[in-house]
């Protein structure tokens, strides 16, 4: 089977997953055996791997912006926004409360001597790695651009609820909600880079990767971040961007050049993008075979790829925020890896009631809402708030369990209390 209309992850997954357990893909450095021993073991315990190709960044901070914890809630290489931050900011998250995820630290990369490298056997004439096809980021500016407005989010946005909410144990950085923002986005279709690098139709899958430093973990080396994307997808709707809400990629955000994959998880839009391989065999990596897979004991033993994302909503409040007794407006934002949203209700105590929409929204961002409560005696209360997407998908109460704590979309309880 060759990449063509492989553009829904989960049908990506089950076909290259099936294919590489059968030998018929190549993931460099990782061995079938390994992977299924850990499948079995229903654990992401990692492997010791082989060598991989330096990168030419060097690494400064774990996070190079200001991060005011007024603004940010901050694990290690990542920083989460807190929602408050983003009251009264628009519809666009302002770059400098734009959530980050880093894998290791953010590098810091010259733009004048970077170089975008594309190679492997889906391209004419075969180019290796050590010859690639090599675009200037001059030469990607030079190419018609595009604009799209979308939301990335981690693939672990609401993972502390598992815990906090349901009391169920699950690995990994412990965000609440704010592991999303949406931008504006500027760059070149990846389509076109890849036709003029000398695309051919026997092309399947390509593999972006990242320059930032090697993943380290357990005792072995997963070496540079990166995740197949079919052919399919790569023809579709991704784009190489350079511009964030209309300045140049920040170094936090993947400066000079990164992917953004729309309705995909946030895994597969490689930031400070490097190079591509573009193969005529099936490709997978430990992004997609050891990480984000939905493992535990009601999923098959080698685990479920964790796809778009699911529907979620969130209050631009702080955790415990206090108020007056007297009228106020709750307001909040709803999204959906399906698309727009179609309903958003609100329940402060007195049963679930209509929201109203504020402004447009983007069918890759998010809805803006609000609605107004009368807030009474002086005690606890909690809110809720639950998005009907445009497919009919609603908030569910709870969310079943996986291990690593994926794709949290349950109803959350905002705690607050009137004084």
């Amino acid at each position: 089977m060759t990449g063509t209309g492989l553009t829904d992850e989960a049908t990506y997954d089950r076909t290259r997953l099936a294919q590489w357990r059968a030998g018929e893909a190549r993931a460099d450095g990782i061995s079938r055996r390994g992977m299924l021993r850990l499948a079995a073991g229903g654990s992401l315990a990692l492997t010791a791997l082989g060598t991989f190709p330096a990168g030419t960044a060097s690494a400064a901070a774990p996070i190079v912006k200001p991060l005011p914890p007024e603004i940010f809630e901050v694990y290690g290489t990542n920083a989460e926004t807190r929602w408050e931050a983003l009251s009264g900011q628009g519809y666009l998250t302002p770059v400098e409360r734009f959530f980050v995820r880093n894998h290791t630290a953010t590098p810091a990369i010259d733009v004048g001597t970077w170089r975008l490298k594309l190679f492997g056997t889906g391209l004419r004439g075969a180019p290796t790695a050590d010859r690639p096809v090599e675009f200037t980021y001059h030469d990607l500016r030079r190419l018609p651009s595009e604009t799209i407005t979308s939301a990335i989010e981690c693939a672990g946005n609401g993972r502390s609820y598992f815990t906090g909410q349901q009391g169920q144990t699950v690995s990994g950085t412990a965000w609440k909600l704010g592991a999303i923002g949406v931008a504006r986005w500027r760059g070149v279709r990846l389509s076109a880079v890849l036709a003029k690098a000398g695309l051919t139709r026997h092309a399947v899958d390509v593999l972006p990767e990242g320059l930032d430093a090697d993943y380290v973990t357990g005792g072995g080396n997963l070496g540079k971040v990166r995740r197949p994307l079919p052919v399919a997808k790569a023809l579709q709707d991704v784009l190489l961007a350079y511009e964030m809400n209309g300045r140049p990629l920040p170094p936090d955000h993947g400066h000079p050049v990164r992917l953004v994959v729309p309705s995909w998880i946030g895994i597969a839009s490689i930031k400070w993008l490097g190079r591509i391989e573009v193969s005529e065999t099936p490709l997978v990596s430990p992004w997609n075979t050891q990480y984000y897979r939905l493992l535990g004991p009601d999923y098959p033993a080698e685990g479920t790829v964790v796809t778009r994302q699911v529907v979620k909503s969130a209050f631009e409040l702080p955790w415990n925020a206090e108020f007056a007794v007297g009228r106020h407006v709750l307001r909040g934002r709803s999204w959906s890896g399906n698309g727009r949203i179609r309903r958003v209700e609100v329940d402060a105590g007195d049963g679930w009631q209509q929201a109203k929409f504020v402004g447009a929204a983007a069918d890759r961002g998010w809805q803006r809402w609000e609605i107004p409560w009368r807030a009474g005696v002086p005690g606890a209360r909690t809110l809720r708030a639950r998005a009907t997407d445009i497919t009919g998908v609603t908030q569910p109460d709870v969310t079943p369990h996986n291990t690593q704590g994926y794709l949290f979309d349950a109803v959350v309880r905002h705690p607050v209390r009137v004084v």
